[in-house]
């Protein structure tokens, strides 16, 4: 039986280590924590629906469920021959390795004064006590921001920055004190979320203006500071809280090893998801450069559709699957349930289309429903429809 060792406990890596042991491969995953953390769902942490046990999946149920050996431990450098972790030990034990450590975040001047929700998990817990106290005074300003990175335009994170935007209005009309807030949303690039379309670009204007949030746009960021956000033009925007989403980088562990990257650091691979220039070594998810149209964007789905072609590609080198290897080229979309705390929208665009559909009422519990199936399938107790 060939051994498979997955890195990374994120939405790719265990989606490949699930799709793996459905060939019976001997597969090992490795992830510096011991449960997957369901980011998608995480944005109801700050307004108190979910808590930080109902957004994690502890990954020994999952290794339990689809039986695939899970081991606790952190990967320090990644190279073409083998990997290290953070304690020393050096791992060349398998015939196939997949890389799934996801991205590190962009450094800014002063980041260290605001609080992300797309980081390391306690981060999101830092923000909801923060965003608590600011609301227990009774007013303030709360400021919603994300970043890019020219070298990697996909790597950028803009929805769950409107999402969270969106909810916390909401989470303060419910209390009854909107009115008290000033809420602000800034982004360095002239039109952000433009990759949704012209057509969703104008709905979103029209939320912003009907919800009273006020919006920068276009100026690029000089540095945060402990009351705000300082702009290249050294205007200043008062804040008694920032969230701020920067744009991913390539991961530590990757960028110091020797496997073929760009100048940011994420992994080269081919459209089959194999690094460029190896055989038994493959990479997914948000580890890696993406080909494809100038509006794409690493997404959970599309990162789950690596994990299945790799799963498949490999069987396929192996002898246990017919036809050829799959690419992720055809799979680039952008498909997206955005939730706005009383409802949500649904943001599509592929080559032939783009468009932003709103759903009442509904969309906030499609998305609910989403997080509860999500779940259930990755715990084995409820079968995957795609």
């Amino acid at each position: 039986m060939k051994k498979v060792i997955v890195l990374g406990g994120g939405i790719a890596g265990v989606e490949a280590a699930i799709s793996l042991r459905k060939y019976n491969f001997d597969v090992e995953l490795i992830s510096d924590r011991d449960y997957l953390y369901v980011y998608p769902i995480s944005i109801w942490i700050p307004t108190k629906e979910k808590k930080f046990e109902d957004v994690i999946i502890p990954l020994e149920d999952i290794a339990k469920a689809h039986k695939f050996k899970f081991t606790k431990a952190s990967v320090s450098t990644v190279n073409k021959n083998g990997f290290e972790l953070e304690d020393g030990t050096k791992r060349d034990d398998f015939d196939y390795l997949v890389i799934a450590l996801g991205q590190a975040k962009k450094k800014h001047k002063g980041i260290e004064n605001t609080y992300s929700i797309c980081s390391k998990p306690e981060e999101t817990l830092k923000y909801t006590e923060k965003l608590e106290e600011v609301i227990n005074k009774g007013k303030g300003t709360l400021c919603f921001g994300f970043g890019g990175n020219p070298q990697a335009k996909e790597s950028v994170r803009g929805g769950p920055v409107f999402e969270l935007l969106f909810n916390v209005d909401y989470y303060l009309r419910k209390k009854g004190i909107r009115e008290n807030f000033e809420l602000v949303f800034f982004a360095p690039m002239p039109k952000p979320g433009e990759r949704l379309g012209e057509k969703a670009l104008q709905l979103m204007d029209k939320m912003f203006k009907k919800l009273n949030i006020k919006k920068i746009t276009g100026k690029k960021i000089k540095e945060f500071v402990l009351d705000g956000i300082i702009f290249e033009d050294d205007s200043k925007q008062y804040s008694d809280l920032t969230c701020f989403i920067a744009a991913g980088d390539g991961h530590p562990a990757v960028k110091a090893g020797d496997l073929p990257q760009t100048e940011a650091g994420f992994i080269k691979i081919d459209k089959t998801n194999k690094v460029e220039g190896l055989e038994n070594i493959y990479a997914i998810g948000d580890s890696v450069a993406l080909e494809g149209p100038s509006w794409k964007a690493k997404q959970g789905h599309l990162a789950e559709v690596m994990a299945r072609n790799v799963a498949f590609n490999i069987a396929l080198k192996e002898g246990l699957e017919k036809g050829e290897p799959k690419s992720y080229i055809e799979h680039i979309n952008i498909l997206c349930l955005m939730d706005m705390g009383n409802g949500g929208g649904l943001a599509y665009r592929d080559d032939k289309k783009a468009m932003l559909i709103p759903l009442p009422i509904i969309g906030h519990w499609m998305k609910k429903g989403w997080g509860i199936y999500y779940k259930l399938t990755k715990l084995g107790k409820f079968p995957k429809i795609i």
